[in-house]
């Protein structure tokens, strides 16, 4: 039996590119004040009849999605179980002749039948880049239950109502982020700005929907200012804020930092050498707070944080599901996520890459084709119709070729073992 041990997370290199999400449930416009939702909505219902709808597994209500593994069953799973011998033998089927650099876990947790759990190196080590992102809502999570200890409605109330501004911390990342008006129904996307205003709500699905690296360093400054600040922190102004970063040693902001997203996933028994965030998302946050470290991450952490998650643990059971309906998939499916049997199932999906390039000579530098890192992550939970349902883990760093095609191949192989 290979017992949970604790987190860590990641860095970010250069040459970063992360996947395109659009999580949270379609209706919670009103709950989370997310301005992006009432647009889904209105698609929808019809009111936007131009607006290409969902597809079928991505129309779930936020009343729909439930964590799998509380209650007497959660109880039973206190480690990782030993793989399951066929399972685990058609699970590694899938890796014979393909790159080394492929790592997996996967557990199989259908309601009415035993756990099954297979895996294929999954203590190997893996820049996880943008996937870190959910250990920022974690720590983000934690510290504000710390805040609000018992009511995860003021937790809510926090977040659909407190703004805050992107700063130089947001700068700079490619990636766009939506801008739309309840009023004029106008959409627009572009990079984010120093003077951007959003809630935190706003930030946290910026964050995990088109994982937004800006958004990812403005959630975990929060984050920060939550611990340093405390109850005192709904009511912080920007000047405070601004005074803590200049009169605060950068030595104590990065022991602060990494403990405030770190700390909570080694609570889930996860180790450092599992999983490790060590580095801001941008450069700007850089400036005001150095990563240290580095980050790293595996198979087997990853799996971990998703059974801690469906049990409830990652928190508490409140925090676990709403950070769950955060990374539920409502909008265009990528990697591994966008394989055709899964156009049905719900998908609580994050996926990240990283990759880095240097001069060769009759090899030209792509997109996720990095010939000295090529990183490129998956983490799934699959829910479908039918009721089954299953977790995945899927790690790659293969040189000079995109994995995404990869990714999803193994996805309809999986789907093909787990309903046999």
């Amino acid at each position: 039996m290979k017992h949970f041990n604790k987190i860590t997370l990641f860095s970010v290199l250069s040459f970063v590119h992360f996947s395109v999400l659009s999580p949270y449930p379609i209706d919670g416009y009103k709950l989370t004040g997310i301005k992006r939702l009432d647009r889904l909505q209105k698609i929808v219902s019809g009111e936007l009849p131009k607006e290409k709808k969902p597809i079928a597994g991505a129309m779930l209500s936020i009343n729909d999605i439930h964590l799998n593994l509380t209650g007497t069953r959660g109880d039973n799973i206190t480690c990782i179980p030993d793989v399951e011998t066929d399972f685990q033998k058609e699970i590694v089927a899938l890796f014979a002749g393909m790159d080394r650099n492929y790592s997996l876990t996967v557990m199989d947790i259908t309601p009415g039948r035993p756990i099954r759990y297979a895996a294929h190196r999954e203590t190997a080590q893996y820049q996880p880049g943008s996937v870190g992102k959910i250990a920022v809502v974690t720590g983000f999570f934690n510290e504000l239950a710390k805040i609000y200890p018992d009511s995860f409605e003021k937790r809510q109330d926090l977040m659909r109502s407190r703004s805050v501004k992107a700063g130089k911390w947001a700068m700079t990342d490619s990636h766009t982020v939506p801008f739309y008006d309840p009023e004029t129904k106008k959409l627009v996307k572009r990079t984010v700005k120093e003077s951007d205003v959003f809630t935190l709500y706003e930030w946290l699905d910026h964050m995990l929907s088109v994982s937004n690296n800006g958004a990812a360093s403005v959630c975990w400054r929060e984050a920060v200012l939550m611990r340093a600040f405390g109850k005192d922190y709904p009511m912080l102004t920007e000047d405070q804020a601004n005074l803590y970063w200049k009169n605060t040693p950068k030595s104590e902001l990065t022991s602060i930092a990494l403990s405030v997203v770190n700390d909570p996933l080694r609570e889930l028994d996860i180790t450092e050498k599992e999983w490790r965030l060590g580095t801001f998302f941008t450069r700007g946050a850089g400036t005001f707070i150095p990563g240290a470290g580095g980050s790293t991450g595996t198979p087997l952490g990853l799996m971990k944080f998703m059974v801690e998650m469906e049990r409830g643990m990652v928190v508490d059971e409140k925090s676990s599901l709403e950070i769950k309906r955060l990374l539920y998939m409502t909008d265009r499916r990528i990697r591994y996520a966008s394989a055709p049997a899964l156009k049905d199932a719900a998908v609580y999906f994050k996926s990240g890459s990283l990759y880095k390039c240097q001069p060769e000579e009759g090899y030209e530098c792509g997109k996720y084709k990095g010939n000295v890192d090529n990183f490129m992550n998956s983490v799934a939970i699959v829910e479908h119709p039918d009721g089954t349902k299953y977790m995945v883990a899927l790690m790659s760093n293969v040189l000079k070729k995109n994995s995404g095609t990869d990714h999803q191949v193994l996805a309809g192989r999986i789907e093909k073992i787990i309903h046999k």
